[in-house]
């Protein structure tokens, strides 16, 4: 099997790399390293699918923003003065200039601070100084990006023509988010973070755990950690953490039956445009939150949770987004590609609106485990990009347990093969011709 090199990829390279790609491999270094690709991955991936840009928390009033930058683009999502919640392109309408800087605010109307162009919420322009009694305002408004919210998360997409199987996704994850009422929390805390890795290696390494026995000791506090042992495993100590672990099941299921939330999960993580896997699991120890053995952090529980001990609700996203729900706080994942070996993650950590910090949750608390956790994936991406960039790199076998990082990446693959219109027959013809 012939495998390309770190080095730059044409348009032909790549879709000789997409029609080779080996299942149950990682990807080639170019697909990590190549201007070219990363310049890809942005226009198929980024430019073309749902994305995860924020949750409605952060949209708590009429005029509350987020702006979003997706390489070239910059996107504006705000809530409306009806309570709408809009996306739009931060481009005024005028001579183009940026209209909102700072990554998230407040404001009564959106204005260009270049000729002071002026727009509501809803992006319908009010204001354009020294234009003739002929110009006509409604042709100049903002232009709309497409936006759906999914139980309190906000999913914008680029194209102008979205997957439309946001539809069919939304209506099996919802009712397992419903009861925490997403769209009725507080920001608590919100940080980025720069990885100096490739955007896909920062969701490669979200989408397994194998390293999580020696890489994240603070998360395993709460987790049961059956992915790092072999099925059948009967040592002593194996044998006592599968007691506790039906204990726990049995607990979560009850609850789960009491809040009317839907028991077991759905994992459709490749095979159509939207992936998306959701899954409930108890939680070791006292089975709460991400505390000490799984202590809680916050005395007020989300939304309609009655009960603490309510296991962590885990939800991906393709291509940009992980989500951890819990009885008493949520958290929530996004990375977005800022170059070919650069990527921002963003952490937001939601409480129920009524918690007050200080009384009901302690900041520090609340982010510790996370916060360690982002900080060692980083080292962990940064050390496989400066691999990936090695001339001694090539793709190696995925194993049993990480079969979410093989559906990434055949996720990926699914993307890339559709847009450069690979059939069966195209791929056999470029699979000859590279030597595979």
């Amino acid at each position: 099997m012939r495998f390309s090199t770190g080095t730059p990829a044409s348009a032909p390279d790549i879709a000789e790399m997409v029609a080779r790609r080996a299942v149950g491999y990682s990807l080639e270094a170019p697909f990590y390293t190549s201007e070219e690709v990363y310049d890809l991955d942005l226009d198929v991936i980024f430019g073309k699918h749902w994305l995860f840009a924020c949750t409605e928390a952060e949209l708590a009033e009429p005029g509350d923003y987020v702006t979003l930058d997706v390489g070239r683009h910059s996107i504006i999502i705000v809530r409306d003065d009806d309570g709408n919640v809009r996306s739009l392109r931060n481009v005024c309408r005028h001579r183009g200039s940026r209209i909102l800087e700072n990554p998230c605010g407040s404001v009564g109307n959106l204005v260009c601070p270049y000729h002071q162009w002026t727009y509501r919420t809803d992006g319908s322009l009010i204001f354009a100084e020294g234009q003739p009694p002929s110009f006509d305002r409604q042709r100049f408004g903002l232009k709309s990006v497409s936006v759906r919210t999914v139980a309190g998360l906000v999913l914008v997409c680029l194209s102008d023509e979205p997957p439309t199987d946001i539809d069919e996704v939304a209506a099996v994850i919802e009712p397992y988010l419903a009861p925490y009422r997403l769209q009725d929390a507080k920001v608590a805390h919100q940080i980025d973070l720069i990885e100096g890795g490739n955007w896909k290696l920062v969701m490669e390494n979200n989408r397994e755990c194998q390293h999580c026995d020696v890489g994240h000791p603070e998360l395993l506090s709460a987790y049961f950690a059956f992915g790092l042992y072999a099925e059948g495993d009967d040592r002593p100590r194996m044998r006592a953490v599968l007691e506790r672990y039906r204990a726990a099941e049995a607990r979560l299921q009850s609850a789960c039956a009491a809040t009317s939330i839907p028991l077991g999960g759905h994992r459709e993580l490749d095979g159509r445009p939207t992936g998306y896997q959701i899954s409930h699991l108890p939680l070791d120890g006292a089975g709460i939150s991400f505390g000490a053995a799984g202590a809680q952090l916050s005395r007020r529980l989300m939304g309609q949770i009655a009960v603490p001990q309510f296991g962590d609700m885990s939800l991906h996203l393709q291509p940009n987004s992980w989500f951890h729900m819990l009885s008493d706080h949520a958290v929530v994942f996004r990375a977005v590609p800022v170059a070919p070996d650069k990527t921002l993650v963003r952490t937001t950590w939601l409480v129920n609106a009524d918690a007050v910090e200080g009384v009901d949750y302690d900041i520090d608390s609340l982010t510790a485990v996370w916060s360690a956790t982002n900080d060692q994936d980083r080292a962990f991406v940064e050390m496989a990009q400066r691999g990936a960039s090695d001339p001694g790199y090539e793709p190696g076998p995925f194993a049993a347990i990480e079969g979410d990082v093989e559906a990434f990446d055949n996720w990926y693959i699914e993307r890339l093969r559709e847009h450069l219109g690979l059939n069966e027959a195209h791929q056999a013809l470029l699979t000859q011709a590279s030597g595979q």
